[in-house]
Parts: C-alpha cells; sequence; structure tokens
C-alpha cells in the first residue's frame, strides 16, 4: 500500500480494457488505476546475470531442515510463536545458517497442514522470485502451507486462491477492475464522510475517558466506507446494522487462527487453534448474514459478472471476501499500524505534514482533490515508509513450477520443481543492503530523486510499487487503492489536528492503538 514532489499527474482509479495499451509514463508520474493489460509484463528474472567486473556468486546447497517428520514441524511452531517469537525465530536461523536462504518448516504444521515444509527467503534480493509467475504457482497458497475450508467462503475457491493460470482467475479480476472503475467518484467523500464520524468519536471518549481505541472506531469507520463506496449501502441502516465488523472478525479467525497468536495459554491456544481446523458450521449464520447484505448492495456488479460468465452467487462470494477480508482486513492492520509509526514520530514530523497538507488544500481551493494531494510529497513517502517498514500482508508463498535458481546477496541456491518458498516479507523490506537505517521509519525516505528509485522495493501489494497490476499476475487488483486510502487517513488526520499522543499495545492483527490526546488544528 518519486521526484521531489513525488507527483501522481492523474490519480484515477481508471480502467483500461484489455485491449488498450497504457502509455509508457515516467515513474515519477505514476497514475492510481486499476490496470488491465493484455499480456502481463515479461517479470525480471530471479538470477542476475553478473556483468563484466562483478564477482560471481558461488553456488551453495541450501542450509536447513525440517527435522523429525511432526517432532520437527511441532518444535518449530513452538518456537515460531511462543518460545522464541516470529521474528526470533528467522533471525535465529539466518544467524545459525549464516544465510538468509534456508530450509524450515512454517505454521501451522500438524495436523492441519499436509506438508509445512519450505524454503523461506529473507532478503529483498531473493524475495521477488515469488511475484514472478512463470516460475511459481500460487494454486491454494493464499494462507500458506493450508487453505481454509471453502465451507467458510460459499464452496467457492476465491480469486485470492487462484492461480493466474486457472481460466476464472482473470474474469473475476477483471471484475474488482469493474468495481474500482465503476465507484471511484465515490471514494474521496466517502472517506470523508466515515472517517469524520471516527474523529468526532475519537474526540468525544478523549474528552471524557482520557483516552479512545482507535481500533473499534476503525473498524465501523472502516466497514461503513467500503460499503458505501463500493456499493452505496450504508450497513447502519440495514438489517446487518452496526455488526458487520465484529462478524468479520470471528469469520476471519476461522479462516487466519491456525497462523495467529491470540494471547491464549499456551497449550489452550495450540490445542483450539494450531492444531485442528475451527469447524465452519459454527460461523455459517454469521456469514450468511454478510453474504445476505452484499447479495442486496452488489446488483450492478454482479450484472456485469454474467457478462463475464460469472455466476451471481459467485460474484457475490467474491465481492465479500475482496471487501471483507482483502480490504476491511488490511484497514484494520494497516491503519493502526501506520498511526503507531507516525505517532512514534514525534511532533516534528506531525508539524511538517499539517504545514504540507492544509497548505496544498489552500492553494487548491480549499478542497481536497487528487490535484491537492499531488502537492503533498512529504505525505506520500510517509505512507510508503509505513508500507515498507511494517506490510500488511507480511507471509508470501509460491511453489515452484519447474527448477529454478534464486539468488540471495551472498550466494545462489537450486530449488527443484514442486518445492514451496516462503518470503517473510519485513526482512526483505527492511534489508540493510538496500536501505539505509533500514529499522528505522523515515517519513522522507521515498522523497526526491534517490527515494524514487526505492520504490521499487516497496512490495507489499504482492509485486513492487512500481509495476501494475494485471489480469496476468497475483498483484492485488486494489493496490492503488489501499495506497489512496491510506493517503486519505494521514490527511484528513492534519486537517484536523497539528499533533496526537498514543499508547500502543499488542493485538493479534498488529498494533493496538490507543489514543490519549488530539492537539486541534492552530493554524
Amino acid at each position: 500500500m518519486a521526484s521531489s514532489s513525488l507527483p501522481f499527474t492523474s490519480l484515477h482509479l481508471q480502467f483500461v480494457s484489455p485491449n488498450t495499451k497504457s502509455s509508457t509514463t515516467r515513474l515519477s508520474s505514476r497514475r492510481i488505476r486499476a490496470s488491465v493489460s493484455e499480456k502481463p509484463p515479461v517479470p525480471a528474472p530471479a538470477v542476475a546475470v553478473p556483468a563484466k567486473g562483478e564477482t560471481k556468486l558461488p553456488l551453495k546447497k541450501i542450509p536447513g531442515n525440517y527435522g523429525v517428520p511432526i517432532v520437527g514441524p511441532f518444535k518449530d511452531r513452538l518456537d515460531y510463536f511462543y518460545n522464541q517469537g516470529r521474528d526470533e525465530f528467522f533471525k535465529s536461523k539466518i544467524q545459525k545458517y549464516n544465510s538468509t536462504v534456508f530450509r524450515t518448516n512454517m505454521p501451522p504444521g500438524p495436523f492441519i497442514s499436509q506438508d509445512p515444509k519450505v524454503v523461506a527467503l529473507l532478503d529483498g534480493k531473493s524475495f521477488p522470485v515469488l511475484f514472478d509467475v512463470t516460475k511459481v504457482e500460487k494454486k491454494d497458497l493464499f494462507t500458506g502451507t493450508y487453505m481454509p475450508s471453502t465451507d467458510l467462503t460459499g464452496g467457492y475457491r476465491i480469486l485470492s486462491y487462484l492461480d493466474p493460470s486457472e481460466p476464472k482467475h482473470a474474469r473475476l479480476k477483471q471484475l474488482l477492475f469493474f468495481l474500482l472503475k465503476s465507484r471511484r467518484d465515490h471514494v474521496i467523500p466517502e472517506f470523508q464522510a466515515s472517517y469524520s464520524e471516527l474523529f468526532e468519536t475519537l474526540e468525544k471518549e478523549v474528552a471524557e475517558k482520557g483516552k479512545s481505541s482507535f481500533q473499534t472506531a476503525n473498524d465501523q469507520a472502516g466497514f461503513n466506507f467500503l460499503c458505501r463506496a463500493f456499493f452505496g449501502s450504508n450497513p447502519p441502516d440495514t438489517k446487518l446494522g452496526t455488526d458487520g465488523p465484529s462478524l468479520i472478525s470471528k469469520w476471519v479467525l476461522f479462516q487466519l487462527g491456525p497462523v495467529l497468536k491470540l494471547g491464549l495459554p499456551k497449550y489452550v491456544e495450540e490445542l483450539l487453534i494450531h492444531t485442528f481446523p475451527l469447524p465452519p458450521a459454527l460461523v455459517k449464520k454469521d456469514y450468511q448474514r454478510l453474504y445476505d447484505f452484499f447479495y442486496e448492495s452488489s446488483g450492478s456488479i454482479q450484472d456485469e459478472a454474467e457478462k463475464l460468465s460469472i455466476s451471481r452467487e459467485e460474484a457475490c462470494h467474491n465481492l465479500l471476501f475482496a471487501t471483507c477480508f482483502n480490504s476491511f482486513g488490511g484497514m484494520k492492520i494497516f491503519f493502526p499500524n501506520m498511526l503507531k509509526w507516525i505517532g512514534r514520530a514525534g511532533v516534528k514530523l506531525h508539524n511538517r505534514l499539517a504545514t504540507e497538507i492544509r497548505s496544498a488544500i489552500r492553494s487548491n481551493g480549499g478542497k481536497l482533490t487528487m490535484a491537492a494531494m499531488e502537492q503533498m510529497p512529504l505525505m506520500k513517502s510517509v505512507v510508503y515508509e509505513a508500507l515498507r517498514i511494517e506490510p500488511p500482508v507480511p507471509l508470501q508463498y509460491g511453489r515452484a513450477k519447474k527448477d529454478i535458481v534464486i539468488e540471495s546477496h551472498d550466494a545462489v541456491f537450486q530449488v527443484k520443481q514442486g518445492e514451496m518458498l516462503f518470503g517473510f516479507q519485513p526482512f526483505a523490506t527492511k534489508d540493510p543492503k538496500i536501505f539505509e537505517r533500514a529499522e528505522e521509519f523515515v517519513g522522507e525516505r521515498f522523497m526526491g530523486e534517490e527515494g524514487e528509485k526505492l520504490l521499487k522495493h516497496v512490495i507489499w501489494s504482492n509485486g513492487p510499487e512500481t509495476q501494475q497490476p494485471t489480469l496476468g499476475n497475483k498483484q492485488c487488483a486494489g493496490k492503488d487503492f489501499v495506497v489512496l486510502m491510506s493517503r486519505l487517513l494521514v490527511v484528513e488526520l492534519f486537517r484536523r489536528y497539528d499533533s496526537f499522543d498514543i499508547e500502543v499495545g499488542k493485538s493479534a492483527l498488529g498494533a493496538a492503538v490507543t489514543v490519549t490526546s488530539l492537539k486541534r488544528a492552530s493554524f
């Protein structure tokens, strides 16, 4: 989720026909759009041919092992969740093997995952092979080494689980492109309306109680915004009421529980969610309520689906998943994380953002427009930096379609056909051989010509920020929509406030942010 001004000269959610060739633009004038091209772009090779004078990297055997069946995966799972924790689990193996590429097991393991064995890619050079659909297959790998029951999605394999080689992939992704295009004019006004309600709630609770949970307010505002912007439907005015966020959270738990840490006692959590899948029947009624709401709200999109030879029922299940799991889930994770990093950056950055944002809006007639956001280079860079330092989807997988060679900074490795590749994105996007001060949040990192060059290493969307989603790749269909939403949050925040203070805790899906003060705009 650029040049000195990080300009995006045409920040429209634009749909491009599969028969239309997009004009070539400079990186500094990329457009926010849902692009569809006739053929997927030719990806960069996984292994670069050394230029004249460069040192050829040694070919090495992939270090690491999987241990004894059942015992090895179980031990790795305990280390990953409890004994070491996720980040230390990976760091310790990098140190042990002196390599950012190694063999290991990934949760959940027994008895949910039939095969937990992976080749881990933990640097910014080896990681991008996961985007190359000529080399890796993405079928049923969205959640990793296991796939949740399709009973949780109406009996359908949803777009996220399809490989681009499957016929339905292109049709379903094109439907999402249509959704983005047809509702693009509603994004800014509906975001402003929904998040004005959020800020009013935060202000009221801070005044009355001295603090306010950003998560609670963000969940309701985010869900309302998505439904209003995408479908023209306001959930509180329907039978769904304000229950949407809680129903989604429960439904998502049944899908992601095997790879989450909820904070329960270790062996209770192990038995409850890490060893056996939760029965989908327990959320069947909750899911039906969500489905009924989306079916009633998305008639025009379902009409378009039928033109693409997609049944209305399958279209609705995919629209629900794209809205509730992909979009709402992303906002639920990323917005608190971004607020955490901006809050910790301090008053100096806050003042710079407030000054830049308000000045740009004033120079555009006092109205927030795409043109106004073109003039906010620091704001844009801050959003990219938040996406870099803590990407909302940290784990990514791909299965080798053939024997391939993968290159890290230090060596070359051979991977056999059928082996599972796994990437932990925060290690790739905090690679010190790519980014200076890689572990620090540097708000202006992507400003200027040199900063612009680094955008290709911002890969939160299952692809480089400098590339666009197409029918033939697995890059997030709403990539630029997510960036736009994130920018709007920062803009609306600093239109209203000079600065803010927060307390940060932990949650199963990221940071738990509590707002403790909001300093109203003074200039």
